[in-house]
């Protein structure tokens, strides 16, 4: 635990110095200590109850902070409904009928408009939550830089173009992280967050009955067996909606078997697996080997890069706005 203090520190140090030209504001632990200084109590209250409620509610919540930051940055533009003048991005491909959990953002939001009007952004929000849900489910704790502003606008294509897709190649994952600042390294580390959820049917479809790229594998019956369960789950056509967990070890935890699957070539979505597949100079399946042996070791990677993620073109000071109502713009 000391040594992710330390890791936290550094960290911060970066963060501050990388951040510190976006405007006159930075982000900082304690942005919420006078104004509003239950923030945080409040926002895990009610992630537990959503996830008592629905234990697949962490994995979401997780995955909208993502989904979220991978487009313009944390701003909760992805929180934005259509209206006249824009499109949503949750109409877009990679979050219509996928994304969950926006109605237990809305409750939180209410709670703090309640108790601190016009105070807490929605993305800090989404931040909040985030760690809440990776705690909840047995994973780490971290200290949340706050003093996030709210995009007064949505990105549409941008979703649709640098969200990564369930099917993804190696080299296109790579692109995509690079693109928002985030390493090889930091792909994989966040890889891991696929150790809780589910995917649905559309999303691992391709990767159960396209032979070429699993052929290696047949020669192990425990694989083979892994397969038919799938295809079982999700046929060639039809039942889309229908679900399979992302790790079938310990679906509903947040641990390092997420690495040991993908060594076995049990990752369900295909970017899982070419991880290993693709990874022709060892590089990548070094560090899964390392995850996989020391669960110690991938929480404090991960920890570091969903701390870099969060900070990903972050708005602050006189940028943006505090949104009454994560769904629209105050205007």
């Amino acid at each position: 635990m000391e040594s992710l203090k330390i890791l936290v520190v550094v960290i911060f140090g970066v963060v501050m110095h990388g951040i510190g030209s976006l405007g006159d504001g930075l982000l900082v632990f304690d942005y919420y200590k006078e104004t509003c200084p239950f923030v945080e109590d409040i926002v895990r209250r009610q992630v537990e109850i959503a996830v008592l409620k629905d234990p697949r509610m962490a994995a979401s919540l997780l995955r909208l902070h993502f989904h979220d930051c991978f487009v313009m940055g944390c701003d909760a533009s992805v929180l934005l409904d259509s209206n006249d003048e824009m499109v949503s991005e949750k109409q877009a491909a990679p979050n219509l009928n996928s994304l969950r959990g926006f109605s237990v953002i809305d409750e939180i939001k209410y709670i703090l408009e309640e108790a601190c009007p016009y105070i807490v952004s929605c993305a800090d929000i989404l931040t909040i939550v985030a760690r809440d849900a990776v705690v909840l489910r047995g994973g780490p704790e971290w200290p949340v830089l706050l003093g996030r502003k709210d995009s007064l606008k949505a990105s549409f294509d941008g979703a649709n173009k640098y969200i990564p897709s369930p099917n993804s190649s190696l080299e296109t994952l790579i692109a995509n992280f690079q693109q928002q600042g985030l390493n090889v390294g930091d792909l994989v580390a966040l890889s891991g967050s696929h150790t809780i959820g589910k995917a649905r049917c559309l999303s691992f479809r391709q990767r159960v009955y396209q032979m070429n790229q699993e052929e290696e594998y047949d020669r192990y019956k425990r694989y083979n067996i892994y397969r038919r369960i799938l295809r079982s789950i999700c046929p060639k056509t039809g039942q889309d909606q229908r679900v399979a967990p992302l790790d079938f070890r310990t679906p509903a935890r947040f641990d390092n078997h997420y690495f040991l699957n993908i060594l076995e070539g049990k990752g369900l979505l295909g970017s899982d697996n070419v991880l290993i597949t693709q990874d022709y100079e060892g590089e990548i399946t070094r560090q899964v080997w390392s995850y996989a042996s020391d669960q110690t070791l991938f929480f404090d990677s991960f920890v570091k890069s969903i701390i870099k993620m969060g900070n990903i073109n972050v708005l602050t000071s006189y940028q943006g706005e505090v949104r009454r109502n994560c769904r629209t713009t105050n205007h």
